[in-house]
């Protein structure tokens, strides 16, 4: 069964790949590969959301089950790129980079088409890497529009009968990560694709073995011939010139697609002549929203080269810009004056006027005016980074941060959530504490209704990720404080989202012994032995881990009884839980007797032995050096 594990494997190997891994192959599969890397790279933050989710069945486990098997398809494709190129003629080598491209071109499809029917509810996957795969999505079209026509119809009827063949052979096939052999040239003729070529072709890139091929393709070739396909066979260089949208258009100037672009003015990330481009500190140019978008997302590698991003400045190319205005110019086409996107984000330009006047209704006289532009503010805010970027350049931080003292709940809410949405964008993170709005922020925490106080609380988070931030927030009087009383009293999701913010606080060390002094042991204990809320008691230990590591905060867990606990978690709880009991306990009995003692007459011997022999590597660490520790002291 096709596990998300699996897939999260085969997308680590694709961040390994190199290009020194590709030296052998020969243009262009060298550089489909590369891209091909590239792009599946980019899924790391969406396979560790679906394994996130644990086990799950139904519609979501066969979702699990087609990605990992368009990813295993993609890999077969790079494997081709590893082998020695082969000596050709002229004919050969058309045949074969053909070949190629109707392989890549699958491959993309498979992958695009799975992205596309992502049940994002069954895994809760996050705005933030929802965006990463809409733009994955996008990238993959791009690349299947660039390898010209070939109807797609062929590949999913290709598919659908491909994958009835592997639910029958069972795991074997599935599993088979064996190079495909190259494709026979005698099924092309006269440099066009027949279609019986084009079944051999998907067939040994999606792992069916030889043996099976023939008839899988006899198949396959009956059924498809069937289909009404119109022009499946025209060459797959032949570029598509027209659309529905663009026939008998009155438009005189010419729209990029229709001309080659340079590859120099087009962005490694969307493949889109760039419109405003920007320059990172490996040197390479990109798109400045689709590489504030992969920085949003929590990359800190500069996705062409892979290269550590040694800060993230973002730096016009004013010489760039200037030489695609004087390109298009030259070529007839309309100058880039807007990002294309999948509708979500404002144009820049007309729509810049219509942000501008939302914040400026933030400030109005009334009530209902400045209530509505905070709730449209919220919604936009949350959409994109091109929307954060526009309204914090419109000065909607100060007239938010304001908001925060509004009387009317309801105001408050979407000034506090419209702040946190913003936030998101790491330069306004600076702007927001700039423009004074920790205290404000506390104040709703302590204060507004329930759903702003969740939100002020996943605020504090997002801010707190700057390391300066943590200091500021910490030295606030009454956050952490606030936080403690919202993790004591808050909805589930406030305590959820109280958890996260005092975790990432309490990574500095003044903060942990401002927790502690706030009150924060009694509903970590608490958590510690609540069973019904899912994850309570694997974020209390993630939060006590932390804090033990100061002596001050070591000796109030000591006095707060939690030992008994933390032995009861080793016996009945979950492999990770048990691992974080186990690190907690071996802190507090580290050079003290007392609590040694202690776990001893509780009887954590037995339980310290079962985890030392099938726990986690780190757990059986803990639990080892504890044992040592117990032996040590009976010897005494």
């Amino acid at each position: 069964m096709a596990t998300a594990e699996a897939a999260a494997e085969i997308v680590r190997e694709f961040a390994a790949v190199s290009a020194a891994d590709l030296a052998a192959a020969a243009e262009p599969l060298r550089a489909d590969c590369l891209r091909l890397a590239r792009k599946v790279s980019l899924l790391s933050h969406l396979v560790a959301e679906v394994a996130e989710a644990g086990v799950v069945e139904g519609d979501a486990a066969a979702w699990v089950g087609k990605l990992v098997r368009a990813l295993q398809a993609a890999r077969r494709f790079v494997e081709l790129g590893r082998a020695p190129a082969r000596e050709a003629g002229a004919s050969d080598q058309d045949a074969i980079c053909n070949n190629v491209a109707v392989q890549f071109k699958f491959v993309t499809w498979q992958l695009q088409a799975v992205l596309a029917s992502l049940p994002q509810s069954c895994f809760q996957i996050s705005d933030e890497v929802q965006e990463e795969v809409d733009l994955v999505r996008a990238q993959l079209q791009r690349e299947m529009d660039k390898k010209g026509y070939l109807d797609v119809n062929i590949f999913s009827k290709i598919h659908d009968i491909l994958a009835l063949h592997v639910d029958s052979a069972g795991s074997q096939s599935e599993q088979s990560h064996d190079q495909p052999e190259t494709p026979q040239m005698e099924n092309l003729c006269n440099g066009h694709l027949e279609l019986q070529n084009i079944v051999i072709l998907v067939s040994e890139i999606s792992g069916v073995p030889k043996s099976d091929a023939e008839r899988i393709t006899s198949k396959l070739t009956e059924e498809l011939e069937n289909m009404r396909v119109t022009d499946s066979t025209k060459p797959v260089n032949v570029v598509s010139q027209s659309s529905d949208e663009t026939k008998g258009s009155p438009e005189t100037h010419k729209k990029s697609d229709s001309v080659a672009i340079p590859e120099d003015f087009r962005c490694p990330i969307s493949l889109e002549l760039m419109r405003d481009p920007v320059i990172v500190s490996t040197g390479q140019t990109y798109e400045r929203a689709f590489i504030q978008r992969w920085i949003d997302c929590g990359n800190r590698t500069c996705p062409k080269t892979q290269q550590k991003l040694q800060n993230l400045t973002l730096t016009p190319n004013y010489v760039l810009r200037s030489l695609i205005l004087q390109w298009c110019e030259e070529k007839g086409i309309e100058p880039p004056t807007g990002s294309k996107n999948d509708g979500s984000s404002l144009e820049i330009g007309g729509e810049r006027v219509a942000i501008e006047t939302l914040v400026r209704n933030l400030s109005r006289s009334s009530l209902d005016e400045r209530r509505s532009a905070a709730a449209e503010i919220r919604s936009l805010a949350k959409k994109s980074t091109e929307n954060r970027i526009l309204l914090a350049e419109s000065g909607a931080i100060p007239a938010l941060v304001k908001l925060l003292s509004s009387k009317d709940m309801k105001t408050q809410e979407h000034a506090v959530t419209s702040l946190l949405n913003l936030s998101i964008y790491d330069q306004n993170k600076e702007l927001i504490v700039v423009a004074g709005a920790v205290v404000p922020i506390i104040q709703v925490l302590r204060k507004g209704g329930m759903e702003a106080r969740e939100n002020a609380a996943a605020a504090i988070f997002s801010l707190s990720l700057i390391d300066d931030n943590k200091i500021t927030i910490g030295s606030t009087p009454g956050a952490i404080e606030a936080l403690v009383e919202l993790l004591q009293s808050g909805s589930p999701r406030g305590r959820k989202d109280a958890a996260t913010a005092l975790f990432n606080l309490c990574i500095y060390q003044t903060n942990k012994v401002r927790a502690v002094r706030a009150g924060i042991l009694a509903p970590l204990i608490q958590m510690l032995q609540d069973s019904s809320r899912n994850g309570a008691i694997e974020e209390a230990l993630t939060i006590m881990s932390v804090l033990v590591s100061h002596h001050e905060c070591k000796t109030a867990i000591a006095k707060a009884h939690t030992i008994p606990f933390l032995i009861d978690l080793l016996r009945s709880s979950q492999a990770r839980n048990k691992e974080n009991a186990a690190a907690i306990l071996l802190a507090l009995c580290k050079k003290d007797a007392e609590n040694l003692a202690c776990i001893g007459r509780l009887g954590a011997q037995i339980p310290l032995t079962e985890l030392a022999i099938t726990g986690t590597d780190r757990a059986k660490r803990k639990a080892t050096s504890l044992l040592e520790h117990l032996s040590k002291l009976q010897v005494l």
